[in-house]
């Protein structure tokens, strides 16, 4: 059977000269023999066969994961897929030009979204160079899509990807939508207890399934604390599959057979299999729409 999800809601792109000897010199600790994959919209648009839509996003990373790509790499792929993909930008607020390249993106290139790395950039989500970012996206409606969890990259403060220091943000900006992107793994709790508290935070799963162990226990977290409709899919490509990013979910219950331990349901993994972001993620407007 195809596996199969509406959207994808995490995917990244960037062409081969966007990465950087940094790339494979870092992952090589974690992963030996690793090659940074393909990322480019033709690789994307045949990886996404099996979704409707995808969300996808470049990625400014240079210095602490070695991945350094462009908004406009993002727009010419949007506009080589239109059916297919939707574009977020990336935000970078160390640089003096981060509110120009903002305003283009979105208002010239027409990228539906933003992301944001605090941990790879390290901008903590209170530094004061975040507020015009900020109060722009809550005046034009656009959701914030941020790396919540912890990374493999050493130049990477490990507490700016705490989804607590989410919070304050969320009540000073009620009108910002906000992703947690990963669930805040591996302090998936502090994101679950935030998403259920501030009705502008959203969760996705993307880069989950390959732990678990881990995984299975922030789904039943999610259960539990009754959020999983605020939970989204996202593989994270390349660096995860839609097909065992979809299988990971649907066969998450096989390590607890045999024991009285908790399943994750099948409502659950339909629902957040089947989320729509387009009907939640912007106030009242559907960025499909055009």
């Amino acid at each position: 059977m195809t596996a199969r999800a509406y959207c994808d809601c995490h995917v990244n792109i960037w062409n081969d000269e966007h990465v950087l000897p940094l790339y494979t010199q870092q992952l090589s600790r974690v992963r030996a023999g690793a090659m940074a994959p393909k990322a480019d919209a033709e690789t994307l648009h045949a990886e996404m066969a099996n979704v409707d839509k995808a969300i996808i996003f470049a990625l400014r990373y240079g210095d602490s994961v070695g991945i350094e790509s462009d908004d406009e790499t993002t727009a010419r792929a949007v506009a080589k897929y239109p059916d297919k993909f939707v574009g977020f930008a990336y935000v970078d607020p160390r640089r003096a030009d981060c509110m120009d390249l903002l305003v283009h993106a979105i208002e010239d290139l027409k990228l539906k979204g933003v992301k944001f790395g605090p941990i790879y950039n390290g901008v903590a989500l209170s530094d004061p160079r975040l507020v015009p970012v900020y109060e722009y996206l809550s005046k034009k409606n656009i959701p914030l899509t941020m790396h919540m969890g912890t990374t493999f990259a050493r130049q990477a403060p490990v507490d700016m990807g705490r989804a607590i220091h989410v919070e304050p943000i969320a009540l000073k900006y009620p009108d910002l939508t906000m992703v947690l992107a990963h669930m805040g793994h591996p302090w998936s709790d502090d994101a679950i207890v935030v998403a259920r508290k501030q009705p502008n935070v959203f969760l996705e799963i993307s880069a989950l399934f390959y732990r678990p162990w881990q995984y299975y226990n922030t789904l039943i977290s999610a259960q539990e604390y009754k959020i999983t409709d605020k939970i989204y899919f996202g593989t994270d490509f390349p660096f995860a599959r839609v097909d065992e990013s979809v299988d990971g979910l649907l066969n998450i219950n096989e390590q607890v057979e045999g024991t009285k331990l908790p399943r994750v349901s099948e409502e659950t993994m339909q629902r957040i299999l089947w989320s729509n972001p387009f009907k939640d993620w912007w106030r009242g407007d559907n960025p499909l729409a055009g």
